[in-house]
């Protein structure tokens, strides 16, 4: 690919993220915020100048993409959109450092959540529109987006979206991926626009509603406010969160099927079944272990029930500051963030499917145990899987224990105690946003120095891109091609 392609595919997708400004650029003109109109307004002109000079330069020729292309293009995308979203936040002057705004936009786009800001309250509307709108832009992903619009350059788009498509089955569910990124984003669509009228029934003016929808079916977690969902005081507005967290991290195929009429195929979806199973048993432990804390059962459980999807969906909303709880509560918490929602969806972690094939295949060796010369297999969604995914999930729970150790050496280096750098690696690689101890839920991340926020910017990239996808750019191998 020519560096003009290439440069054609990153303008496009760069367009896509300087279009979205003009939403906050309309509540700051709505809401009197005139000194944020520009912010908002110049990054747009300027990608459509630029786009356009590009589109015209490259007109009518086809693009070509090899796979070691898609690669470039989504570490590319991701990278450059971060820096892009970042302008608006580093001149508003809440952010007062580039590590500061860098890393409050990756963790945007990368639908993290975690943040810099020991107060929320005080920033302007359109500036909490835009954060929480780069979880939205981020969560289905921007290459999702772009994949449907990709053929007015004459470009095919599965090499594009494998790359980042969270889990290790990738979404094709119709024959060209132009289709399937178009019935994502109507089902990505659908479910903000109906968690926004609940939210607006349930209480929340529409600048909040709007923001914490894009939030949660991004599986994001900016707030517009410093006590997240805490600050309504509703199990109402909690419920409709948590349940929507929940539908916005199970396989988006499972909706597919289900409107295609399909529901056997959506009823042996091995991966939802025991996400659902793992979701119920944490919310019956965690009640358990936090019942001395309330006072009543009921009240109980619907902590239990709002934190769990909030954690396992790696959202990272809180009602409660729950790194203050039991040390028992405090156990469930961490072993969420180990699990993480569903391949195919906005969550992040190591995701249900993985830890799925991995106590599989530990059944299968325990019986092999017993019966020496049995052939055994591993069955998904009622099927016998491929051999192969055994190994594609063990180097990839390798990585990412890896990186989420050094990541946790690093906050460790920079002064933070054992359990905030523990859970800070956690957090961070699996896109989870609070931690525990100094990163709790109404902590944040201010406190350390720049270079470690460069360092947890990467993390968080790394990631959201399933780890391999910026990884294998730091091979001297890869480039030869380009050499």
């Amino acid at each position: 690919m020519s560096f003009l392609s290439y440069l054609r595919v990153i303008s496009f997708l760069l367009a896509v993220v300087s279009l979205s400004m003009l939403a906050p650029a309309a509540f700051a003109v709505f809401y009197g915020e005139t000194a944020m109109v520009p912010l908002f307004v110049i990054p747009p002109v300027c990608s459509l100048v630029l786009v356009l000079g590009v589109f015209l330069a490259g007109r009518g020729r086809k693009i070509p993409i090899s796979i070691r292309d898609a690669y470039v293009i989504a570490a590319s995308c991701w990278v450059f959109a971060s820096l892009l979203g970042m302008i608006p936040l580093r001149l508003s002057g809440y952010f007062p450092t580039l590590p500061d705004a860098l890393f409050e936009a990756v963790s945007g786009f990368s639908t993290t959540g975690a943040t810099v800001l020991a107060e929320i309250d005080p920033l302007p509307v359109s500036l909490n529109i835009w954060r929480c709108e780069m979880h939205w832009l981020g969560g289905m992903g921007i290459l999702a987006l772009a994949v449907a619009l990709l053929p007015l350059l004459g470009i095919g788009g599965f090499q594009l979206i494998k790359t980042e498509t969270p889990g290790p089955e990738k979404l094709k569910m119709t024959p060209k991926i132009a289709v399937t990124a178009k019935i994502l984003w109507l089902l990505y669509i659908s479910f903000t626009v109906i968690q926004t009228l609940l939210l607006l029934l349930a209480g929340m003016n529409f600048p909040d509603a709007l923001a914490h929808a894009f939030s949660t079916i991004a599986s994001g977690g900016f707030s517009t406010r410093t006590l997240s969902l805490g600050y309504y005081e509703s199990r109402t507005i909690e419920t409709i969160c948590a349940v929507f967290m929940i539908l916005a991290t199970i396989n988006f195929t499972e909706f597919y099927y289900i409107l295609t009429g399909k529901f056997r195929e959506a009823l042996r979806h091995t991966e939802t079944r025991a996400y659902l199973w793992i979701i119920a048993a944490a919310t019956v432990f965690l009640t358990l272990a936090e019942l001395p804390e309330f006072d009543s059962l009921s009240r109980a459980a619907h902590s239990a029930f709002f934190h769990v999807a909030c954690v396992i969906s790696t959202t990272g909303f809180a009602a409660l500051d729950f790194a203050a709880w039991l040390p028992a509560g405090q156990m469930v918490i961490l072993a969420l963030l180990l699990v993480g929602g569903s391949s195919g969806s906005t969550a992040g972690g190591v995701k249900v499917i993985r830890w799925v094939t991995l106590f599989k295949q530990i059944g299968n060796q325990v019986r092999g145990l017993i019966h020496p010369h049995g052939i055994f297999t591993i069955r998904l969604n009622k099927r016998v899987g491929r051999k192969d995914i055994i190994y594609s999930v063990a180097s990839f729970m390798f990585i990412y224990a890896v990186l989420a150790a050094a990541t946790a050496f690093a906050a460790a280096l920079d002064g933070a105690d054992l359990l905030t750098a523990i859970s800070s690696g956690l957090a961070l690689v699996g896109n989870a946003g609070p931690g525990l101890g100094r990163v709790g839920p109404y902590g944040n991340y201010g406190f350390f120095s720049g270079p470690v926020k460069v360092w947890f910017s990467f993390a968080m990239l790394a990631g959201r891109l399933e780890l391999y996808t910026l990884l294998v750019l730091c091979l001297p191998s890869f480039w030869k091609k380009y050499a």
